[in-house]
């Protein structure tokens, strides 16, 4: 199977993250999408990060009603810090019969040429980069044949958004999948 990996924190998982992934599936030949949660980084605590088993429990739940979108906790097993080129060497190792597409947003497509072993990536793996807002990321015709861009719509929703909104004391109904907002609700995470 060709699968896509889908790295973030998902901070919370958000209903953009599940439309952006089947989105990707419908564009491209992924026959999946994995959700990789991203764990925390110890050189860079974050208050608002919830633990890494919560954060991979609600893209469980997130997607539970979507059987080609897999949630993931494998970089939680691997050595810290957890460096894409070093994850996907594993994940070759680990499932030979599968190939792995990277799966990054505008923005990280502006910092790639800082992302440990960029170039190896860019040789060694299919790389998919979709629309991010404030990424300035031009959608031509990349230099590696391995780099392709989507031009799939935005969703104006970020982890950020949901955070501030429950700060707020605002309803995240709508804009986080349902099981997911009521564990967040019910718990007053967030706030």
């Amino acid at each position: 199977m060709n699968i896509g990996l889908f790295g973030g924190s998902f901070n919370p998982i958000h209903n953009g993250h599940v439309w952006l992934a089947e989105a990707l599936l419908r564009e491209t030949a992924l026959d999946e999408v994995w959700f990789m949660v991203s764990p925390q980084n110890p050189l860079k605590q974050n208050s608002q990060l919830l633990d890494d088993g919560q954060r991979y429990r609600f893209v469980q739940l997130a997607l539970k009603d979507h059987p080609r979108l897999k949630a993931c906790d494998y970089e939680f097993h691997l050595p810290k810090p957890s460096y894409t080129w070093n994850t996907l060497q594993s994940l070759e190792k680990d499932f030979p019969q599968h190939a792995f597409t990277l799966l990054i947003g505008g923005d990280n497509w502006e910092l790639f040429p800082k992302w440990y072993r960029y170039e190896d990536l860019m040789r060694d793996y299919p790389i998919v980069v979709y629309p991010r807002k404030g990424a300035t990321v031009d959608f031509q015709p990349a230099a590696s044949s391995n780099v392709s861009f989507v031009n799939v719509p935005l969703i104006d929703i970020s982890s950020t958004m949901i955070r501030e909104r429950l700060r707020q004391g605002k309803s995240i109904r709508g804009l986080v999948p349902a099981p997911v907002a009521s564990v967040i609700e019910q718990e007053h995470m967030y706030g």
